[in-house]
């Protein structure tokens, strides 16, 4: 089992040079490390601190001729993220001085927190529950404005206020059947039958709203999958590498070179991140039996293009589009359009909007032009990083607004939930088929049951530490 009873520490800023770095504690012995390296200015006790405080001072550590300048947050009590005394030192961000000053913590006393630990103590000491720290890795993880927008929400009970409330009420209809039980001879109306299949129905209902929040979010927390797709030799991995800003796919005049996808992580400016993927060319004809690779390339783009959430059709500037070209922004367009109950014929398309999630990129721009195209696309050269920053900003909106459709739930909360409540749910509506046939309440009680445990494994109140270790794991150092 997890102890609480030592005293933890970590370097709880970014990795890398800046103006503050902190260090963060928690345990039992928080002053007693902290008096071992930290000078109040003006002098006083830490031990006469009861509230929690910030103070300024400075660090005395071995090895430096001058003090550093620092200031100290403690958090004498309980009151605290963890349940525990807090402190915090912040000082000058340099890596070297901050490891210096991890040292002579753990010589102090303290042991290095592993990954997730503090958050751990807070689920541990019910400052938090499992929705809650998964919020706390959603924020941390959070890829744009909206992932942190739902991750806060979360994290200030969005979800386990509801959670909190459904299971009390069960908890409360629980009680009034087995008080029930208790007293059958006494002839007392605990609950009448209309009242319980009345809180049973309102209680799946929450269950519903909760399950349609898990499934509406995507199972890859990860990351919206863009995937360039278009004729052979039409420049797409030449793209790759360019918007990456490194070589990741083989490039060559022949067609055909590219015969398996990559993939890789574009990082938007840090805006937006999103999954780039490199496919084979979709070729005119079917390749011969006897060419097994050249078979499995083409599947696998197919594949890579049904699964994509954006796609980037790469169009070779410097010849016409072929026919397969043009059916396929022909059928795009026509689709758009008739989704949006528009005539397709005569329309001029001037926003990229019309193509949704396809967005059109004409490549070899700085090679002679022979492509005559006059709907909307970016222009690009991977050659020389013309349109580079254009096509950025079309994948950054249109990733953006793939995301848009998510849930309202953490996406690893999503996944791991998703199960505990699909069986709560299936377990009221057993309980209300078990009283409208009249088979008896102890049926009812023993559904009810079962349903809180699934509920309580989805907030906490029932863990493993196999759980927990899969949950925390997944933190940095220092969280």
């Amino acid at each position: 089992m997890y102890s609480l009873d030592d005293t933890i520490v970590a370097v709880a800023s970014p990795p890398g040079g800046a103006a503050r770095g902190i260090l963060r504690l928690s345990g039992p012995d928080v002053r007693a490390c902290v008096e071992s390296v930290f000078r109040i200015e003006p002098p006083r006790e830490l031990a006469a601190i009861r509230v929690p405080t910030a103070v300024a001072g400075s660090l005395a550590l071995d090895g430096l001729a001058s003090p550093l300048p620092c200031d100290l947050l403690l958090w004498p009590t309980g009151r605290s993220y963890t349940g525990q005394p807090v402190a915090e030192l912040h000082t000058l961000g340099s890596p070297p001085l901050l490891e210096l000053a991890l040292e002579a913590m753990c010589e102090a006393g303290a042991r290095l927190a592993q990954p997730g630990e503090f958050t751990l103590r807070a689920f541990l000491a019910g400052r938090l529950d499992l929705t809650q720290a998964e919020a706390v890795l959603g924020v941390i993880d959070a890829a744009d404005g909206r992932q942190l927008e739902v991750a806060l929400q979360q994290l200030a009970g969005g979800l386990a206020g509801p959670l909190r409330r459904l299971r009390g009420g069960l908890l409360d209809l629980l009680a009034h059947l087995e008080a029930g039980f208790d007293f059958a001879d006494e002839d007392l109306p605990f609950i009448t039958p209309g009242q319980l299949d009345e809180q049973l129905a309102a209680a799946g209902e929450t269950v519903d709203r909760l399950l349609e929040q898990m499934v509406s979010r995507r199972e890859t927390a990860d990351l919206v999958r863009v995937v360039l797709v278009g004729w052979p030799n039409t420049g797409k991995s030449s793209l790759f590498n360019a918007l990456l800003g490194r070589t990741g796919a083989l490039v060559s005049e022949t067609p055909g070179t590219t015969r398996d996808y990559l993939t890789a992580e574009l990082d938007l400016d840090g805006r937006v991140r999103c999954l780039l993927v490199d496919t084979a060319g979709i070729e005119p004809d079917a390749a011969p039996p006897e060419d097994s690779v050249r078979r499995a390339a083409q599947t696998a783009a197919v594949q890579q293009a049904r699964s994509a959430q954006v796609r980037l059709l790469c169009l070779d500037s410097t010849r016409p589009l072929n026919s397969r070209e043009e059916a396929e922004l022909a059928r795009h367009v026509e689709a758009r359009l008739e989704d949006s109950g528009q005539d397709f014929v005569g329309q001029d398309f001037r926003s990229l909007k019309d193509f949704g999630s396809l967005l059109v990129v004409l490549t070899k721009t700085d090679l002679p032009r022979r492509l005559d195209f006059t709907s909307p696309a970016v222009a690009t050269s991977s050659a020389t990083g013309h349109g580079l920053e254009a096509i950025k900003e079309q994948i950054a909106a249109a990733v953006l607004a793939a995301r848009s459709g998510e849930g309202e739930v953490v996406a690893c909360t999503a996944v791991r939930c998703r199960e505990s409540l699909r069986l709560a749910a299936e377990c009221l509506r057993r309980a209300r088929q078990v009283l409208a046939g009249g088979s008896g309440e102890e049926l009812v009680a023993a559904e009810l049951r079962v349903a809180l445990d699934e509920l309580g494994q989805v907030v906490g109140a029932v863990y493993t530490e196999d759980i927990l270790d899969r949950i925390f794991s997944r933190f940095c150092v220092g969280k």
